[in-house]
């Protein structure tokens, strides 16, 4: 029988372990074969934070930059999301999956592969706005439901047709079986329609092999940090790897206030901006105070008036 003592160390380790209110940001490498959601929950609770959230969905097969937000920084994700992106991925020449990516069964062949030549005088056409068909395997919703639901349960889908816009399409290398590009392009760009796309073009099928997101926003691989690194570092190493919530609004015109108008501020409401060079009317901006950020909100008639509140 267990001694007292005995029962009460076993009672302790079942303890739940106590959540941080922590905020931040962290730039994550996300390593292949992990979700997103998964990516959160394994660092909420390496962190042992309250809340956690990532700003912008990665494929499980894709590997590289998945933003973390922590705690406050989540009221900042939006803008991060909505950050530009760059990627580098592969396309395999000769076969069309149902996913468009190596996870997918094989539904058209090809023995066609395309020169380099061909390949680079045909990406122009793969940039600025243009029009996709998102893959069947998306999280695109269809009348309420995940369209990667949908078509797993066996529905054939008619996706519907979407405009994203590519600002640079750059050739890495070719050869007979893959072909490697680097693309940046803006929020909801499918990069497994865009090999595809690419393959069709050039008369032959192909799919997405290796994926990596090496930017979002102002977060990108220079700053990234691997699963295993934060594996091995304590609390306080850890907790020396997140960026401050202001990293998430890098993207937004910077409205500086004092501790006055600070609290104000905090308590939801507009400061008159002064100096000769305040702005008059902003759509969006964030106020700081010495390097922190205060809110996130617009200036209008000179007046900065906060929309989300950011705690200290």
């Amino acid at each position: 029988m267990k001694t007292n003592n005995e029962r009460r160390l076993v009672t302790e380790g079942k303890k739940k372990r106590v959540k941080r209110d922590l905020s931040g940001w962290l730039v994550f490498n996300k390593p292949y074969d992990m979700s997103s959601t998964e990516a959160v929950g394994k660092l909420r609770w390496l962190f042992g934070a309250k809340k956690a959230g990532h700003a912008g969905t990665l494929d499980p097969l894709a590997t590289g930059v998945l933003p973390i937000a922590f705690g406050e920084a989540t009221k900042t994700v939006p803008m991060v999301q909505d950050g530009t992106k760059v990627y580098t991925f592969d396309i395999v020449w000769g076969a069309q999956t149902t996913t468009d990516d190596t996870e997918g069964e094989v539904i058209a062949t090809s023995d066609v592969r395309p020169d380099t030549e061909a390949l680079a005088a045909i990406l122009p056409r793969f940039t600025g706005v243009i029009t996709q068909i998102p893959p069947a395997f998306s999280a695109i919703k269809i009348k309420g439901e995940r369209a990667y639901d949908l078509a797993r349960a066996g529905a054939k889908l008619d996706m519907p047709p979407r405009e994203v816009e590519i600002d640079a399409m750059d050739l890495i290398a070719n050869d007979a079986t893959h072909a490697r590009l680097s693309v940046t392009c803006a929020k909801g760009t499918y990069v497994r329609a865009l090999a595809r796309d690419i393959a069709e073009a050039l008369g032959t099928k192909g799919h997405v092999g290796a994926l990596h997101r090496a930017r979002v926003g102002a977060f990108s691989d220079a700053g990234a940090v691997s699963l295993e690194a934060l594996e091995a570092a304590d609390e306080a190493e850890r907790d020396a790897m997140l960026l401050p919530v202001a990293a998430g609004l890098a993207a937004l015109p910077e409205i500086r206030v004092d501790a006055s108008q600070a609290g104000i501020i905090r308590r939801g409401n507009p400061v008159l901006l002064t100096g000769r060079d305040a702005p008059v009317t902003l759509d969006e901006a964030w106020a700081s105070q010495r390097g922190q950020a205060v809110a996130i909100g617009y200036v209008e008639h000179g007046q900065f008036k906060p929309r989300r509140v950011i705690l200290g």
